[in-house]
């Protein structure tokens, strides 16, 4: 069997490796799977190196990467199936001593068949309230019969739930021990059915525990926008350790695109305000820093969870990863587009025209409505007064009215 780990790359030479090494490009061409999982074991305490592999595994080599699975998993990233399983030891807050002594005990008992199992076998382990949250928020305890919402009160409730049967069952003869079945029921961890939580909650709980979104990405309804946009990514404002270069120049004008995921505002000199944004896209993130003029008009749309292209100048200082000086912020659904439905002939535009006119009424917006005329080969754009916002509902009424086909959302790009 192959020591996938003895070829993971050092992570001061990974450039090196990737050109030069005859075993790796072997190991990588004829065991991709197990390449992966032990390069991102080898940069676990990298959060950015490990997420840009996720992304290439996902897009470049159509590898599926799991979550964590407590049943499942191991302290690093592994095989499982046709797909990579995320590392134990990668969850926050949980470190090697902790993942030996659960792997240790699954490999003795078997898997953990509920979460107050894994509590009671764990009680007297290096499993704390904060690792069991994590481990919940991280998925890692689903397959053991326990889903993130059903604990009513998130993560924290079943924690401190957890908590008190921890504190029940920590003596050598507790009540547990000694009571009958009918009175360990009263003693059970149970949860009222509330549902599940969001999937943007959900991925927000993946990026707080993991570092990275495992299940999805909020950027991925608009990753097709994203890549028609933009001029560079954040991984291109990030310094080689080899060549100390970056992909973009300093002082190279780029267009970026991504959400906000954090911000922080300063008073200058002159009391004034500007700020420095973090905006993250589909393979990581690149600070903006946006002067008074700029950030006074534009300080209503910078705000957390915003989707924005920004238009700046990059600059790459000592720092291991660029930024950029942002001169134009632009809203993803300000980018310009075009509504178009097409129509077999004059005549049967003309019989649909209230129908439509009054689906268009209702939703006020940006999006130019191009009418098509198939038999006349005609064009029509109609008045400003009736540009609409084509949302996914519209969208749809429009398409069971007309019929998919004749329903074309075209966006226009920016202008960089």
């Amino acid at each position: 069997m192959i020591d996938f780990a003895k070829y993971a790359f050092n992570k001061s030479h990974a450039a090196a490796y990737a050109v030069v090494s005859y075993q790796t490009a072997y190991l990588k061409y004829y065991y991709p799977l197990e390449f992966m999982a032990a390069l991102m074991t080898s940069v676990m305490d990298n959060v950015r190196k490990f997420s840009e592999y996720i992304l290439t595994c996902r897009r470049m080599m159509n590898i599926t990467v799991l979550p964590p699975d407590i049943n499942e998993g191991e302290s690093g990233f592994s095989v499982s199936g046709s797909a990579i399983r995320y590392g134990l030891s990668a969850i926050k807050s949980v470190g090697k001593p902790v993942m030996d002594e659960i792997l240790a005990e699954r490999d003795k008992n078997g898997p953990f068949r509920s979460m107050e199992d894994f509590v009671k076998r764990m009680t007297m382990k290096e499993v704390n309230k904060r690792t069991l949250e994590n481990f919940i928020k991280s998925g890692a305890l689903d397959t053991a019969g326990h889903q993130k919402a059903e604990d009513g009160g998130g993560p924290s409730y079943a924690g401190a739930r957890a908590k008190n049967y921890k504190t029940m069952v920590e003596g050598q003869m507790s009540l547990f021990d000694i009571a009958g079945e009918e009175e360990r029921e009263e003693f059970q961890i149970t949860f009222p059915d509330i549902g599940e939580y969001s999937k943007d909650e959900l991925l927000a709980f993946e990026k707080e525990i993991l570092g990275v979104y495992i299940s999805g990405h909020p950027m991925e309804d608009y990753e097709e926008s994203w890549r028609k946009n933009i001029t560079a990514t954040s991984a291109e404002f990030v310094v080689d350790e080899e060549t100390e270069e970056a992909d973009v120049k300093d002082g190279d004008r780029v267009t970026i695109g991504g959400m906000v995921a954090g911000k922080t505002v300063k008073t200058t000199r002159s009391n004034q305000l500007m700020a420095f944004i973090k905006l993250e896209d589909l393979v990581g993130s690149v600070e903006v820093l946006v002067f008074p003029k700029i950030y006074e008009s534009n300080r209503e749309i910078l705000i957390e969870d915003a989707k924005l292209f920004v238009q700046g100048r990059v600059s790459l200082g000592d720092e291991p990863v660029g930024k950029l000086v942002g001169e134009k912020i632009i809203p993803f659904d300000s980018i310009p587009r075009e509504l178009w439905l097409q129509f077999p002939d004059k005549e049967t535009y003309q019989a649909g025209e209230q129908r439509l006119l009054s689906a268009l009424k209702n939703s006020e917006g940006t999006d130019q409505v191009i009418i098509y005329l198939q038999k006349e080969r005609a064009k029509k754009a109609l008045p400003p007064a009736w540009r609409v916002k084509a949302s996914n509902a519209l969208v749809g009424e429009l398409g069971t009215f007309l019929g998919e086909k004749n329903v074309k959302l075209v966006e226009k790009g920016l202008k960089t």
